[in-house]
């Protein structure tokens, strides 16, 4: 039976989630929350009066509070601060820790057995704080990562060798920002590896372009990405809500996986009707872990910094 979804934010991200949350038909109702007045009330009545359009029935209400997503099933958090050129991830830690530790003591509030989908940036520490402020275990807050970086990665894959993204099989891992680490142990198209397609400096260029992705489209248009990061978060949800038992790659909290502990970071998980329920924990190659330790240690360095904040 269809519940209540929430998305916090109205801004590009949170709008197009809801949007997405409606035409899968994955809510009843789907909240979408921000402090500005107005803006989500108009967006979710826009949206909404689309429904008779495209065949939803979901109903997209605005709210300035969280009383109306009292008992929600899962909570999309887009709140915070968008990139602006020049700005890495990490510049946003300061203003966005605040508020989503505002955001999950909220969420809390009103809905403690929801699950929590971080989309804030810097996303890895963002997740840590919404799990800390919430009082929630690891397997109910989790980040959408992995599953944009991978579609990155598959996109400029396929767009190298002129084949259907669709046949591209491939995994990041790691920290959601310059030190990420796509597998190319595990990249293949159709079942062949990539490395037998493609010579080993295009590969390298498709890896850097990959870490380079949400910063290339800030440049481009000044702002953050949102239509790519909105379709990784809800593909995350319906998993959950579908109790689809999907395999994403997505930031978890790690407790001895990959030999981490407390920390989160992009890993393969299988996501269900229970939130998280399994961490898949994979060989990687020599230079994957090297590359995954570098990528590790930037993520910790920046949650203890948030911790003093």
């Amino acid at each position: 039976m269809l519940g209540t979804v929430a998305v916090v934010g109205a801004g590009n991200v949170g709008a197009t989630a809801a949007q997405r949350l409606a035409e899968k038909n994955l809510a009843r109702t789907v909240v979408m929350i921000d402090v500005v007045e107005g803006v989500p009330q108009g967006k979710g009545l826009d949206q909404w009066q689309s429904g008779p359009i495209e065949g939803i029935d979901t109903r997209i209400v605005g709210s300035n509070g969280y009383d109306e997503a009292t008992g929600a099933d899962l909570f999309v958090v887009t709140a915070g601060i968008a990139r602006k050129p020049g700005m890495s991830r990490d510049d946003l830690v300061k203003t966005n820790a605040g508020i989503v530790r505002s955001v999950a003591r909220e969420i809390a509030r009103v809905a403690p057995k929801s699950i929590i989908v971080v989309v804030s940036n810097p996303l890895d520490v963002m997740c840590y704080v919404a799990m800390k402020a919430s009082g929630f275990p690891r397997e109910r807050v989790l980040g959408m990562a992995g599953v944009l970086d991978t579609a990155r990665y598959r996109t400029f894959l396929a767009e190298a060798m002129d084949v259907s993204v669709e046949d591209i099989q491939a995994m990041v891992l790691g920290g959601h920002g310059d030190t990420m680490v796509p597998c190319l142990t595990y990249t293949t198209v159709k079942s062949v590896p990539v490395t037998q397609l493609l010579p080993k400096d295009k590969l390298d260029a498709m890896v850097k372009r990959t870490r380079g992705g949400g910063g290339e489209i800030v440049q481009l248009m000044g702002t953050s990405a949102f239509y790519a990061p909105a379709a990784g978060a809800i593909s995350m949800a319906e998993s959950y809500l579908r109790a689809q038992r999907r395999t994403i790659a997505c930031a978890v909290c790690l407790e001895g996986e990959y030999g981490y502990k407390d920390l989160y970071i992009g890993v393969p998980v299988i996501i269900g009707g229970e939130g998280i329920e399994k961490v898949v924990e994979i060989e990687l190659s020599a230079e994957e872990k090297k590359m995954l330790e570098v990528s590790a240690a930037a993520v910790r360095e920046l949650i203890e910094a948030s911790a003093k904040l």
